[in-house]
């Protein structure tokens, strides 16, 4: 707004789901210039025949295009304009768009160049947050605990990998050997096996697979065990009920296979040699103890990520919030984002999967999380603000360059990346703050509603094999890294509440 510009008539209203109304009134000389200015674009842009462009009348103008036209385009660009001045006038903290509350059809009626007129929009503002505690939680988590199984079972995989395979002779097959291949498969559309289709990438020749449960559907490799080679076997399989291909999903299904060839696994001696073939070590005792504290150290850090979330979950069932749909939207969106970027990073045409009819479906299904989240990012806000919890600038930096260097040449945003990792202090001072005025319990087991997997949307299209998980980048790659799913959904809503207890909101979702 100009400093020799008027100030608007600007009524503000609290309304409910953290918005304000804004009842604005437009000056009689801004709707007489907006008018005119919007006359003088069309005479200069206008194409009209027997008219060279730039030159046609304003009388022409009005006859062809019409005064309701001209008054539509006039308002159009006018309330987006005065809206914003009066956002800027009465120092509104706004999230998202404005939304018309007026009848944009009674404004074009009501609309007379040279005469005020008024209107009323609305807009989101970052929401006001109460916790009605946050001290003194009860809480139970599961204690992960160090499995000393991992450290052999990490080893013999190492020793698989590097394994000779020998061609076997005289025997049948047993488990963990590598067999040759052929076969086809058909699934049976009725209960009497009279009717039946062939399934689409069902059938393979040098087929290689180990014999090893789990590699492919239930009941493939295990059937093989006790055939010899050049020997053909009928299975009859079921699909499981949750698979990728819906037309296969719990059929039932028969595999015809000949094993053709069949190899032994010669495993590599387990010894000092072997510790410095895969390792940086000189003995298999160094290389055993490097293990175990490996392990040791991700039972403890399992362990705690469950305290975390047993507290942060606690913490935010006493929050009291009325949340702006701005707010959750975005948040939805940078779910989806994240999950679009994680699918894509596994190989997943995301164009395949997310198709136009199919993300209203995916918005409401995120909606339920998408709340939860911005609900718990605001309780931990709280506790920041009024126990004036706050970052050290050293740590941050020490953080930072840690960080920065783990991630080696890739291009990254530093500011961003900066904000990720002051969330991430804050929230763990935040959360050690909350451990020491709370009551914790490990227990060895808590039992959980299992939720349906989102990526399960993208299974490997192979009518048989299993997916090979793919490694997910970190959480900072995550949300730095991968501008897809860079997403900012707290940081406006508490940026007016607490400068030291930032978070996440892309407008721009």
């Amino acid at each position: 707004m100009s400093k020799t510009q008027e100030r608007l008539k600007v009524n503000q209203e609290k309304l409910p789901g953290s918005q304000v109304s804004l009842e604005i009134e437009i000056p009689a000389e801004r709707s007489q210039s907006a008018y005119e200015q919007t006359i003088t674009k069309y005479m200069r842009t206008a194409q009209i025949p027997g008219f060279r462009k730039g030159k046609v009348p304003r009388q022409v103008i009005m006859q062809r295009f019409g005064s309701v036209q001209i008054k539509a385009a006039a308002l159009e660009e006018l309330i987006e304009k005065i809206v914003k001045e009066a956002v800027e006038q009465s120092e509104v903290n706004v999230i998202g768009n404005f939304q018309l509350v007026s009848s944009f059809e009674d404004l074009i009626a009501q609309f007379e160049p040279g005469t005020p007129i008024s209107f009323t929009a609305s807009v989101d503002v970052p929401p006001e947050a109460t916790l009605k505690r946050y001290t003194g939680f009860q809480v139970q988590a599961e204690e992960v605990k160090y499995d000393p199984s991992q450290v052999d079972k990490v080893l013999d995989e190492q020793r698989s990998s590097r394994s000779t395979l020998v061609p076997v002779e005289g025997r049948a097959a047993e488990a963990g050997d590598v067999a040759l291949l052929d076969f086809s498969g058909i699934y049976f559309l009725d209960d009497e096996k009279t009717d039946f289709q062939e399934i689409e990438g069902g059938t393979a020749t040098d087929f290689q697979v180990e014999l090893i449960e789990g590699q492919l559907i239930p009941g493939f490799t295990e059937g093989l065990i006790g055939v010899a080679p050049g020997e053909t076997k009928e299975l009859d399989l079921q699909f499981p009920e949750q698979y990728f291909q819906e037309e296969l999903a719990g059929k039932l299904a028969r595999f015809t296979i000949t094993l053709k060839e069949l190899k032994a696994k010669e495993l590599p001696e387990l010894d000092d040699t072997f510790a410095q073939e895969v390792s940086e070590f000189e003995t298999l005792a160094e290389l055993r103890d490097f293990l175990v504290e490996r392990y040791t150290k991700e039972a403890q850090e399992k362990t705690d990520a469950n305290v975390e979330e047993a507290l942060i979950t606690a913490l935010a069932q006493e929050i009291e919030v009325d949340l702006p749909e701005t707010l959750v939207s975005n948040e939805v969106n940078f779910l989806i984002n994240q999950m679009a970027s994680r699918l894509q990073g596994q190989g997943v045409d995301v164009n395949r999967i997310f198709t136009k009819e199919m993300i209203p479906g995916l918005k409401e299904n995120f909606r339920n999380e998408a709340i939860g989240r911005i609900k718990r990012t605001l309780a931990l806000a709280e506790v920041a603000e009024k126990e004036s919890i706050s970052i050290e600038t050293e740590s941050l930096e020490q953080r930072f360059q840690e960080v920065l260097g783990s991630l080696g040449d890739r291009e990254i945003d530093r500011k961003r990346l900066r904000e990720v990792l002051e969330d991430e202090l804050l929230q763990e001072k935040v959360i050690a703050w909350l451990k020491e005025r709370s009551e914790v319990t490990l227990v060895d087991k808590i039992e959980v509603e299992p939720e349906p997997e989102a990526d399960e949307l993208a299974s490997d299209p192979e009518a048989i094999a299993t997916e090979d998980p793919a490694t997910e980048a970190t959480a900072v790659e995550a949300e730095v890294v991968d501008a897809a799913a860079t997403v900012e959904v707290k940081k406006k809503a508490t940026r007016s509440r607490s400068s030291k207890a930032k978070a996440t909101n892309d407008e721009n979702a």
